[in-house]
């Protein structure tokens, strides 16, 4: 059903199983998955084996299919400015570990909760310069700066990550599903970010985000298809959701918007 300019995918935890069963099930019915991956510190992840890898990798080239990885952690330096903080030890495992896939995207958030509501422009100005250099450190291993998508989150700033992205071509991620979720009009977010926008996430709301599009007015959703079908956009639109029923439901809804 991918009559249109852009990837539509969807993320790897559709069916309760893990991320090779999800891949064989969402063969034909997406064009990307989003790699949802994790690593607890001396406990269990889901991190693919090399056999894994090698059968996603084949299951991509049959049905045309590309793979986005969400890195596991908010990407920043360690105390004092140090380079070796976890999030980027665990974005290295994890970019050496699907390296054979060529993602389109390696999907990230900026670690910057506890400064997001600072007037301080001390502090801003250090949370900028780390995050500089996180994203120049993960570049190296990525194969890019285009490869790295920052993703706009919640109850930060709109223009939050706007003085970093200033300073480096890393690609843009734009959450539709958050701008909502602030109860904001993604349009104008949109179409000034895209230009740089390699991924774009989309979730319904309900009791909680990520849930079907079935649950948004028909006339938002619909209102940023036609953007992004206006905009000739060619990236990854990923529904970022975690459910057989919610996947489906959505389609169902794209099907009818797209008509």
């Amino acid at each position: 059903m991918n009559n249109f300019s852009f990837r539509l995918g969807t993320t790897s935890y559709i069916i309760p199983d893990d991320i090779l069963p999800n891949a064989r099930y969402l063969a034909g019915k997406a064009k990307d998955i989003e790699l949802i991956l994790f690593e607890v510190d001396d406990g269990p992840n889901n991190l693919p084996s090399p056999e894994v890898i090698g059968e996603l990798s084949q299951i991509a080239k049959q049905y045309d299919m590309t793979y986005t990885v969400h890195l596991p952690l908010d990407l920043k330096l360690g105390e004092g400015g140090s380079e070796r903080d976890q999030s980027l030890a665990k974005a290295k495992r994890v970019m050496d570990c699907t390296r054979q896939l060529d993602p389109w995207a390696y999907v990230l958030h900026l670690d910057g909760r506890f400064v997001r509501t600072s007037t301080d422009g001390d502090v801003l100005a250090r949370w900028q310069d780390q995050s500089v250099r996180a994203l120049e450190i993960a570049a190296e291993w990525a194969g890019g700066m285009g490869k790295l998508a920052v993703e706009n989150l919640e109850s930060y700033p709109l223009d939050f990550i706007d003085p970093v992205l200033e300073r480096v071509a890393a690609s843009r991620c734009v959450d539709i599903g958050h701008l909502w979720l602030d109860g904001l009009d993604p349009l104008p977010y949109l179409q000034a970010a895209l230009p740089r926008t390699r991924v774009i996430h989309m979730h319904g709301l309900a009791e909680r985000d990520h849930r079907s599009l079935a649950f948004m007015p028909e006339e938002k959703v619909r209102a940023v298809w036609d953007e992004l079908v206006r905009a000739d956009y060619k990236g990854v639109l990923t529904l970022e959701v975690f459910s057989e029923e919610d996947f489906l439901s959505s389609l169902d809804v794209v099907r009818k918007i797209s008509q």
